[in-house]
């Protein structure tokens, strides 16, 4: 006797917490960054990268910004991992690889950027480490949009993760080939690379407010088994 593949599990009843923490963090992960960019030394949010707010008299401002930013991404994954419908296939790949994306944001909290002077071990590290996490973002949101499944609240969800997914893979290049171009990179590294992760937030964003709208508000019962 087999047990056929059962209805969606309920986004907004059984995993309402993790898509409220990504949207609650992502809240907070704004406000701090506005609040480190308001705080001595003052560094460009155009010209200079965002890591460069983790270096300073109030450095760990953004280095706590960054574990936030891992702990909502983390949240966001757990999400959809166990909301994802019964039936179909699980982008575990691409799930995985915004895990990936989390975990180098805690990496980045403790390997801090070289602002100036000759490179360090440390901010070797944090630059491998935010080019890497960069790649696995795009990456695994752009397999996690394309794999939403075309029913229930996913269907509504599918056309704006794509979107967005095309988006957050279209400013990633720009930002990379930008980086190979001196005056970009010395003047606009900081509003590409803000562009970037403004619409991987954006992203993150729109997923968690849709299935915690649209979402059924119980799950539902699998059928009985024939």
């Amino acid at each position: 006797m087999s047990e056929l593949p059962g209805p969606a599990r309920s986004p907004r009843g059984a995993f309402r917490r993790e898509f409220a923490v990504t949207i609650v963090g992502i809240a907070a992960y704004v406000v701090l960054d506005i609040v480190a960019q308001l705080l001595p030394p003052h560094y460009s949010p155009v010209s200079q990268a965002e890591s460069d707010l983790g270096v300073g008299p109030y450095g760990w401002v953004m280095n706590l910004n960054f574990v936030v930013r891992g702990v909502l991404s983390l949240a966001l994954v757990a999400g959809l991992y166990r909301s994802w419908p019964n039936g179909a296939p699980r982008p575990s790949a691409g799930l995985a690889l915004i895990g990936a994306w989390a975990v180098g944001a805690f990496l980045l909290a403790v390997a801090h950027a070289d602002v100036s002077g000759p490179a360090t071990v440390h901010g070797t590290v944090h630059l491998v480490t935010a080019f890497l996490a960069f790649l696995f973002a795009a990456v695994g949101i752009v397999v996690v949009s394309r794999s939403i499944p075309d029913h229930g609240p996913w269907r509504t969800l599918r056309p704006y993760a794509v979107g967005i997914a095309g988006l957050v893979a279209i400013s990633l290049v720009v930002l990379f080939l930008g980086t190979g171009v001196p005056r970009i990179e010395h003047h606009w590294f900081g509003l590409l690379e803000r562009i970037f992760l403004g619409s991987v937030l954006l992203w993150m964003l729109v997923v968690s407010l849709v299935l915690l709208r649209d979402g059924p508000t119980s799950p539902r019962p699998a059928p009985a088994p024939t």
